[in-house]
């Protein structure tokens, strides 16, 4: 399948081999969420090293491993669609982080939406009772 159908179709094909594939990229990660401090919308989930937090705190900006090239990825460093950094919290058994983020680009998603513009969050279909998915509107 191509990156258009998955991100764009409305056939769900979940990554169920995703925390495979994570726990295969040879680094020692923990999931990290970036929410929109205003709204409370989830905007992105990624994952997070020793080296992505301490960069994350020193930047000021979301900072995520990327496990699919392998390297650290500030968001926003390439497209602009920079997520500022309000405050960091940590979950109760501390194998999570939560990024209360200020977006200071068009959106935090690298798709785009009809009128080509980055879309807010990566949440953007709904998936409905009988397996189908839908934008959200």
């Amino acid at each position: 399948m191509n990156h258009h159908e998955l991100e764009e179709g409305s056939t769900l094909r979940i990554d169920f081999k995703k925390l495979g594939k994570v726990a295969g990229c040879g680094e020692d990660l923990i999931p990290a969420v970036a929410q929109d401090e205003e709204t409370g919308e989830v905007l992105i989930v990624g994952y997070a090293n020793q080296l992505a937090l301490e960069t994350a705190q020193q930047e000021g900006m979301a900072t995520f491993w990327s496990t699919s090239r392998n390297e650290l990825w500030i968001k926003g460093k390439t497209s602009g669609d920079y997520l500022e950094i309000s405050e960091i919290r940590v979950n109760c058994e501390q194998n999570s982080i939560l990024y209360q983020v200020r977006p200071k680009g068009k959106g935090a998603c690298h798709t785009k939406d009809e009128r080509g513009e980055a879309r807010s969050g990566c949440y953007y279909r709904i998936l409905d009772g009988n397996g189908t998915l839908r934008f959200v509107e």
